[in-house]
């Protein structure tokens, strides 16, 4: 099952967010073919406030668990995380 990590910055919180980007990256990196895609939501100043993440896991409970061992959520950037079961049914590579 897919899962959308719909993850909110606390405002005023962009340095929070460069100072952790690389270990985020090398978390992202470390989800394998667990990871289907993601990237920061930008601003209307086009600077990252957010971010998507879309993974696939067994159940919400271990979707829940890797938005938590995110170093972005362990480092206090997220106002809000919302971890919703997703459906990629357009343009899905993996549906040839």
């Amino acid at each position: 099952m897919l899962y959308a990590l719909l993850c909110n910055d606390k405002p005023d919180h962009l340095q929070l967010r460069l100072d952790t980007r690389a270990s985020h990256l090398d978390y992202l990196s470390s989800l394998s073919d667990r990871l289907k895609f993601a990237g920061p939501f930008l601003g209307d100043d086009a600077k990252p406030n957010g971010s998507l993440v879309v993974v696939e896991a067994p159940d919400l409970d271990a979707a829940k668990e890797i938005a938590a061992d995110d170093p972005y959520a362990k480092a206090g950037l997220f106002a809000s995380v919302d971890i919703r079961p997703w459906n990629w049914a357009i343009k899905n590579p993996d549906n040839k």
